[in-house]
C-alpha cells in the first residue's frame, strides 16, 4: 500500500515558501556552521557579501566606516536566513539584527550557535507574509541573500521585502542570473563536477534575472542604487565585486525618505 504523505504543519503555506525547498535545506540545517560541510560555499562566499552589505550601510546611513560596531542603532532583517550565516555577523557589527526563516531547524541551528557565542540575535520561524499581517515595524536594512530563488513567487516575495523597508532604509539582494554561463558554473560545475554543493540544490529555471529583480523592487516603490556581480577565482580561491552579472550578482534599493 502507498504511504500517505502528510504535510509538515510547521512549514507555513505562503506565496514566498516552497516545501520542498524548505525540506532540502531542514535536512542539511545542522551543517550551517561548518566550514567544509555543506554549505562550505557559502562560508568563502560570505566574507566578500558581508563587506558589501557593510560598507553599503556605512554610505547610506553616514556611519563611522571605522567604529567597532558601525550599524549600531539600526533594525536589520535577514529573510530567509537559514543558519544566520549573515545575521549573526551583522549582530556582531551592532545592528538589531531579526532573522527569519520558514524552516524550524534552520532557526534552530542559528540559536543554538549565537546562543553558544552570547551573540543577541532575534530568530523566528516565519515568512515575510507574516510579518507584514503581524504589522512588524519597518527595518533599516532588509537583506534577501541568496533565497529569491528558493521561493515560489520571486516578484512577489521582493515586492514585500521592499514593504518592510523603512522610509530611507536599504534593501541589498543577492541570487543567480539566468543565463547559461548560471547553469554551467552553479549547477552543473558547482553541484555535479566540484560538488561544491549537493545535487539538485538549485533549479536554474527558478534562477532571477538582474531586470526582473530591479522591475519588482522598482514596482515595490524601490529606487535602484547599484548592481554588481560577484565573481569566484580559481586562482585565489576567493570571490570578489565585479562588472559581471551573468551568473551571481547582488543589487541594493533604497526607499525613498518621502
Amino acid at each position: 500500500m502507498a504511504k500517505t504523505l502528510v504535510r509538515d504543519e510547521s512549514i507555513p503555506e505562503s506565496p514566498s515558501v516552497d516545501p520542498a525547498e524548505i525540506e532540502k535545506f531542514r535536512a542539511m540545517a545542522a551543517d550551517w556552521w561548518s566550514p567544509t560541510g555543506k554549505f562550505a560555499p557559502l562560508h568563502k562566499f560570505n566574507p566578500v557579501r558581508l563587506g558589501f552589505i557593510r560598507d553599503t550601510a556605512v554610505k547610506q546611513f553616514g556611519l563611522d566606516a571605522n567604529a567597532k560596531q558601525p550599524l549600531e542603532g539600526l533594525r536589520l532583517l535577514d529573510a530567509g536566513c537559514g543558519g544566520g550565516l549573515v545575521t549573526e555577523p551583522m549582530a556582531r557589527l551592532g545592528a538589531h539584527a531579526v532573522g527569519i526563516d520558514a524552516g524550524d531547524k534552520n532557526i534552530k541551528a542559528a540559536k543554538v550557535h549565537a546562543g553558544e557565542l552570547e551573540i543577541d540575535v532575534d530568530y523566528r520561524v516565519g515568512t515575510i507574509e507574516g510579518l507584514i499581517a503581524a504589522g512588524e515595524p519597518k527595518f533599516d536594512i532588509v537583506l534577501a541573500l541568496e533565497v529569491v530563488e528558493h521561493v515560489q513567487d520571486p516578484a512577489r516575495f521582493l515586492a514585500d521585502c521592499a514593504a518592510l523597508v523603512a522610509p530611507g532604509g536599504m534593501l541589498v539582494m543577492a541570487t543567480l542570473n539566468r543565463t547559461a554561463k548560471a547553469f554551467a558554473l552553479a549547477i552543473v560545475g558547482a553541484e555535479h563536477v566540484l560538488r561544491w554543493l549537493p545535487p539538485g540544490t538549485h533549479e536554474w529555471k527558478k534562477f532571477v534575472t538582474p531586470e526582473e529583480a530591479r522591475a519588482a523592487l522598482v514596482g515595490a516603490g524601490m529606487e535602484i542604487d547599484e548592481s554588481h556581480g560577484v565573481s569566484f577565482s580559481p586562482i585565489t580561491g576567493k570571490w570578489s565585486l565585479s562588472r559581471d552579472l551573468s551568473v551571481n550578482y547582488m543589487i541594493t534599493a533604497k526607499r525613498p525618505k518621502t
